[in-house]
């Protein structure tokens, strides 16, 4: 079933690509500007999977190392198998982002021709074709790569003495942690890289060309349009590729965990996976709209495609329980089919609370583009209040979520649900994805000097993009919860904790818990921080060419965004590492020095306050950007030019790094600090407090002196934003 469903996926994804590449390109100004847009893509890709390798390398050799020495099974292989999947889960994950980022490039030149030629429906259709070979890929590769992994890893059972075959199953599925590791490692190093870098270049655009100059967005006078174009690519499309390819694997392994050996249900979320490739491959053909379609109607129309690929998984997934379970599991199969019903309402009405707070045909948005009749400040507390304010829909639902599928079928209900609530994500997933696409087809009209209608049409496409792409964010934060969650249990039956020996007034644990809950705030201030620091060398920088290149605002000269793309590739890279650092470290710290129980504390607190930093700077951001859109396509409050208007657009300046660096990537981290403590579960399993403690002297050193050299070679200046200015004028006057 899973290698037929993977079949029909990658299939999906070739026939949608051919019909993409099939379409007009328009003419040759729009064809040039596109090209600059996949060279600077493809650059920034090129020298970040350089850096990553090296990352692969060495950390495969140290799982190698490390599992070839603790086992103690008479054929020796766990150290092969585990460095086996966490390359294959990293390399897996990088090529879906790649793919990804080589389908929005092609893509968005042609969405900006239909939009001039064909009209809204035939921009729509395009563009999330683009966007759908983007799900079949994540959801086709994801499947493909975990069950071949599984089905390897049962091969040579290290039990021979195994007469069931549970112990080969539970150690098989063990393995695939490893497969997790590795994809949760590049998703995260994708997410912050690729988010620093659109940001630092979107934000440095505005300010001083929207706001400062007065000149439109994504004019081709502004050096830092091109950059903020690539950025679209490397950081919406192949991050947000790793970013959910990871969620998808990462819930099925945490599901085939908590099946304890068990062959019924380990195979089910398999199955259920698979269904929903199958169902969102169909839902597909139902997204459909007609040209002037206000917002409501062109979300209608894409919900069209994800409510009939939920509807279908339903039916899918009684068949698939029926057959499993048969007469005599019956009554706990269809426990477990209850929990799939509750995940997948859970992320269909996360999604609906999520495009009530973002999208400007509500009240929530309406009120942030009203607070700017006040100025810049009272935008800022609006749209906060308003990101805070989203966190109770979603915690509510999710908590409903964990009660009931906990009292009908444990913690394996509770993975189950998050496995349900992903199985569409075939189709979610292009729903958002076709928002960068829209966004640069409009970049590009803007470039080329197309009619103001196709711009007008692309953002429409785009605003409903910013609203897709927080319902997808909503979306992926609760999944993120879910699979956390299971892999929390499953860390602690692999680490040895019995049940009753966590008590929350243990101060070991609730130690844990606090420092666990400070986590996602410093991963959030690094980069927060590493986008203001980015986008004030591009400030300097744009400033600079404005006021230095004759001829640049009359149009008769040409920018320099090379000089953009440099500075915006240069920090994102350097800036990813500290958090990266802390992200992979920080587990390793606490679960060696202090021990598992301190650990298991540790996640807990970072799953609670992650989840909520996430939905707000997630919501708020995208209610910031839609507040500004709301001006610019609906004319509110005077239209564009206005103060309100300026107003707006510094509300989604602050927005942008709050959406697409730090928020989507802190679902990211709490997924990655729980797979990591799910690999190490036997290196310290049964430990007391403090057993051992000295083995947690090596993370702990690696911990210091990286933070130590991020912080003498990229983080002591903060202050100083000009050094990567500084620095590429001196190479050119070398040069």
């Amino acid at each position: 079933m899973a290698l037929a469903s993977v079949a029909v996926a990658l299939g999906m994804a070739m026939m949608l690509y051919k019909r993409v590449k099939a379409a007009e390109t328009g003419n040759a100004t729009m064809n040039k500007i596109a090209d600059q847009i996949q060279r600077g893509a493809k650059s920034f890709l090129k020298v970040e999977y350089t850096y990553l390798a090296v990352f692969v390398a060495v950390f495969s050799a140290i799982l190698l190392i490390v599992f070839s020495v603790i086992t103690n099974r008479a054929d020796n292989t766990e150290g092969v198998r585990m460095a086996a999947n966490f390359i294959a889960g990293a390399a897996l994950s990088a090529l879906a982002g790649w793919i990804g980022m080589v389908v929005a490039t092609d893509a968005n030149v042609r969405v900006t021709n239909a939009a001039d030629k064909g009209g809204m429906s035939s921009a729509l259709r395009l563009a999330f074709s683009a966007g759908a070979v983007m799900g079949f890929i994540v959801v086709g590769l994801g499947l493909l790569g975990i069950s071949c992994f599984y089905l390897l890893m049962t091969l040579g059972n290290p039990f021979p003495n195994d007469v069931t075959g549970q112990l080969g199953r539970k150690f098989a599925v063990q393995m695939l942690s490893g497969f997790g590791f590795g994809a949760s490692s590049i998703a995260l190093f994708a997410r912050v890289a690729g988010g620093i870098y659109t940001k630092a270049a979107d934000v440095g655009a505005d300010l001083v060309g929207k706001v400062e100059a007065g000149i439109p967005e994504d004019d081709p006078r502004n050096p830092a349009v091109i950059a903020d174009n690539v950025g679209d690519n490397v950081g919406d499309v192949a991050g947000m590729g790793a970013d959910l390819f990871e969620s998808f694997v990462g819930s099925i392994i945490a599901a085939a965990t908590l099946a304890n050996g068990d062959n019924v249900l380990i195979a089910l979320p398999f199955w259920i996976a698979g269904v929903g490739v199958l169902c969102s491959s169909i839902g597909f053909f139902f997204v459909s709209t007609k040209d002037n379609a206000s917002q409501k109607e062109l979300l209608s129309a894409l919900h069209k495609g994800t409510t009939s690929a939920s509807i279908l998984v339903l039916g899918g997934s009684a068949g698939v329980i029926g057959g499993l379970f048969g007469q005599e599991g019956d009554s706990y199969g269809w426990y477990v089919f209850a929990c799939i019903v509750i995940g997948l309402i859970c992320g269909i009405l996360i999604g609906e609370a999520t495009e009530f707070f973002t999208s400007y045909s509500f009240t929530p948005v309406q009120s942030i583009t009203n607070a700017g009749i006040t100025g810049p400040a009272t935008v800022i507390i609006q749209g906060l209040g308003i990101g805070m304010l989203s966190t109770f829909p979603t915690v509510f639902l999710i908590v409903l979520t964990i009660l009931g599928c906990n009292a009908l079928a444990g913690q394996y209900g509770i993975a189950l649900a998050a496995v349900g609530m992903l199985s569409t994500l075939g189709i979610t997933l292009a729903t958002d994805a076709y928002g960068p696409v829209a966004d640069n087809a409009g970049g590009i009209a803007e470039m080329a000097d197309l009619d103001a209608g196709v711009r007008a049409t692309t953002d429409a496409l785009d605003a409903l993009g910013n609203t897709t792409a927080a319902t997808g964010k909503g979306f992926a934060i609760g999944s993120a919860v879910l699979t956390s969650l299971s892999l929390l249990v499953a860390f602690r039956d692999a680490a040895g904790i019995l049940p009753g020996a966590l008590d929350i007034m243990d101060p070991v644990v609730m130690a844990g818990v606090l420092f666990g809950a400070m986590l996602p705030y410093l991963f959030a201030a690094l980069t927060m921080l590493s986008v203001r620091k980015a986008a004030g060398s591009i400030i300097l920088e744009v400033r600079r060419q404005f006021s230095e290149i004759p001829g640049i605002m009359e149009g008769t000269a040409e920018a320099d965004s090379d000089r953009c793309i440099e500075i915006s590739t240069v920090s994102s890279l350097q800036e990813m590492i500290l958090p990266g650092l802390w992200a992979i470290l920080a587990p390793m710290c606490v679960g060696f020095t202090i021990g598992p129980k301190c650990l298991t504390g540790m996640l807990g607190g970072a799953i609670s306050s992650g989840m909520m930093l996430a939905i707000m700077m997630s919501n708020a951001g995208g209610a910031w950007d839609n507040s500004k859109k709301y001006i610019e396509i609906e004319g509110a409050c005077g239209g564009k030019g206005t103060e309100t208007h300026k107003a707006c657009v510094v509300g989604d300046t602050v927005g942008d790094p709050f959406k697409d660096t730090s928020g989507p990537a802190l679902n990211i981290l709490i997924k990655l600090m729980s797979m990591i403590s799910l690999v190490m579960a036997p290196l310290i399993y049964q430990n007391g407090d403090w057993d051992n403690w000295y083995f947690g002297i090596i993370p702990i050193v690696l911990l210091i002196v990286g933070s130590y050299i991020c912080y003498v070679l990229y983080w002591k200046n903060i202050a100083d934003i000009t050094a990567p200015v500084g620095k590429a004028k001196d190479e050119e006057e070398k040069a």
